[in-house]
């Protein structure tokens, strides 16, 4: 069987990003060390939830002693703690041959480099669903996976790496549900895709109601200027989508209703425990500041964009400027290119042109929702002016910014040769700051420091 270029690309693909994301997970350390703190955001506090469960066989409550960090009086325990429990069991499964605290923390670890691994490959099928030109197409995968903050987020203990799968799978459920009528194959991956959301961040459920609008409005019909919906499939498959999602999420809220007095998602009463120890965060709303002094007197939006394309360590450790400058020129053209040019012929994705319009008005929906969630939260709760909240967006920003660049003059009138090399050249870009980030920014200070 002749090996082809496809093939060598996506062995490339995956290779690459398995070498990347065990480099920082095998490498970076786990306890704050000053003065670089080359250690994951807040991981040491995080990685006491695993552990509890693997230490007892049970999910903790956000009250356990054991989940408290130093003078920190809240607990990871609070929020959704499906991630947790799966980096928890398999920790479990590990010690029954090991002791080693080091060989539980690469477990916790590497269950989200699986989940990484796991949305390579669904970003690989979506791909193929979304572009007709296979240059543009990798153009896509290369900057979904290999934007060095988006690997930085499967290399510790977090919900990021899961909730970014799951974005993952509800937009390949979507795209392939439009193009088979929501077969089963087609629910069952946008089932599993809200199914992990529910389960794993908050800052994801613009994805869930997004997909969840989408899927409605794909069985509403317009015949003869009436609108009307076509009940018995919307039915068929809604309930079975809406039965499988409900038994496997419920759990968690109805657990929440009974430990924390009805609070079903447990943030207010995590903000009470941290009150009754007499702390109160002081924020720009509380002071009484103008959200326009926080978004425009500190550099919010370009603190908010930088850590979004690489900011590794406790958001310490950031690279060569060149490298944000290409990713800001990268995403500025290929923007630019979606809004202010016109289509390649792409085929869309049905052959109603309201619906058509309608998904891309939740894409940007998806993407919109986490900058408004963390902007009410930076200003309100605390001041955190990090991409890493906005991640939920990347894989239809990463779209449309694959979209804007296949739309742009400079690539329509170049010949096939000249496209082979731009795209070459893009993708080269690509693997090279993320190489530069791991290998040269970011590595030096990880083996500076004991691991644990």
């Amino acid at each position: 069987m002749k090996w082809s270029k496809e093939k060598s690309i996506t062995l490339f693909y995956f290779v690459l990003y398995l070498t990347v994301a065990l480099t920082i997970a095998l490498h970076q350390p786990l306890n704050d060390t000053f003065p670089s703190l080359p250690n994951p955001p807040d991981e040491h506090s995080r990685y006491k939830v695993p552990l509890y469960v693997c230490n007892h066989g049970t999910i903790p409550t956000g009250y356990e002693e054991e989940l408290f960090s130093g003078n920190c009086r809240w607990t990871y325990g609070f929020y959704t703690l499906l991630p947790y429990m799966v980096q928890g069991y398999v920790m479990r499964f590990v010690n029954l041959f090991t002791d080693s605290p080091l060989a539980l923390l690469y477990t916790a670890r590497l269950v989200n480099v699986t989940f990484g691994f796991i949305m390579a490959y669904i970003v690989l099928l979506l791909g193929k669903k979304l572009f007709r030109d296979d240059r543009v197409r990798w153009l896509f995968c290369f900057l979904v996976t290999f934007l060095p903050q988006s690997i930085f987020l499967h290399t510790y203990t977090n919900p990021d790496s899961m909730c970014l799968l799951s974005t993952a799978l509800m937009l390949y459920g979507l795209v392939r549900g439009y193009g088979d009528g929501f077969s089963g194959k087609s629910c069952a991956f946008l089932t599993t895709g809200v199914i992990l959301c529910a389960l794993s961040y908050y800052n994801g459920y613009g994805f869930i109601l997004g997909s969840i609008l989408l899927f409605i409005a794909y069985f509403i019909k317009k015949e003869a200027g009436k609108w009307s919906l076509d009940w018995k499939p919307f039915l068929k498959k809604g309930i079975f989508i809406s039965v499988i999602v409900l038994l496997c999420i419920s759990w968690q809220f109805i657990r929440n209703y009974i430990l924390y007095d009805g609070d079903i998602i447990g943030l207010t009463s995590m903000d009470k425990l941290v009150r009754s120890y007499g702390i109160i965060r002081e924020t720009y709303f509380s002071q009484g500041k103008s959200l326009f002094s926080m978004l425009f007197g500190t550099n919010f939006f370009m603190k908010v964009a930088l850590s979004f394309i690489a900011n590794y360590g406790s958001t310490t450790l950031f690279t060569w400027k060149i490298i944000y400058l290409f990713y800001l020129g990268i995403f500025a053209l290929g923007i630019a290119g979606m809004i202010f040019c016109r289509s390649t012929g792409q085929e869309p994705l049905t052959d109603r042109k309201w619906l058509n319009v309608f998904f891309h008005i939740i894409m940007v929906f998806c993407i919109a929702m986490p900058v408004i969630l963390l902007i009410q939260y930076a200003y309100t709760k605390d001041y955190q002016a990090q991409g890493r909240y906005i991640m939920p967006g990347l894989i239809p920003l990463m779209y449309y910014v694959a979209r804007g660049l296949e739309k742009l003059p400079l690539w329509k009138k170049s010949p096939e040769k000249w496209k082979n090399v731009l795209s070459v050249l893009v993708m080269t870009g690509i693997v090279a700051s993320l190489l530069i980030m791991v290998y040269v920014s970011a590595l030096p200070h990880y083996l500076s420091v004991p691991v644990l």
